[in-house]
């Protein structure tokens, strides 16, 4: 029998145990929705904090800001990628103008950035706008 997985709700942040095969089609024990929809989860400093410390798959955040054009021209890609990535790897987004003490924590400099978390840990990190393949790939290669 395989080890379950915690994996945090995208809708309210409750923390799941999910058996590994069982990720595509789980749904959250709180509130009932699915843990995963093919679509990047747009998240508040403390909903971050428990996803970047409580997710036991790595999560990929993309640092961006509405004002940013890269940033919006680099969004339907980035959704093509969480379509791709998920249920292997949870995709975020924190918009950096509404959440600056986090991007001032992790030292964002330019944007978008992109940042690979494992295991509470920042294992990766890629600067400037990327379509939906050079995304999946950089992840991949870095997992």
């Amino acid at each position: 029998m395989t080890t379950p997985l915690h994996i945090v709700c995208p809708h309210c942040h409750t923390t799941n145990r999910v058996q590994p095969e069982d990720r595509p089609e789980a749904d959250c024990g709180q509130c009932h929705q699915p843990l995963f929809n093919g679509h990047p989860v747009s998240l508040n400093e403390a909903a971050f904090d428990r996803h970047i410390a409580r997710n036991q798959i790595p999560v990929l955040v993309d640092f961006w800001a509405p004002w940013c054009a890269p940033c919006r021209q680099m969004a339907p890609a980035y959704e093509q990628a969480a379509a791709q990535l998920e249920p292997g790897v949870r995709v975020v987004k924190v918009d950096t103008e509404a959440e600056q003490n986090l991007g001032s924590r992790f030292n964002i400099r330019s944007i978008p950035t992109l940042a690979l978390f494992r295991d509470g840990k920042e294992i990766a990190r890629q600067a400037g706008a990327m379509g939906a393949a050079d995304i999946v790939r950089w992840v991949r290669s870095n997992l």
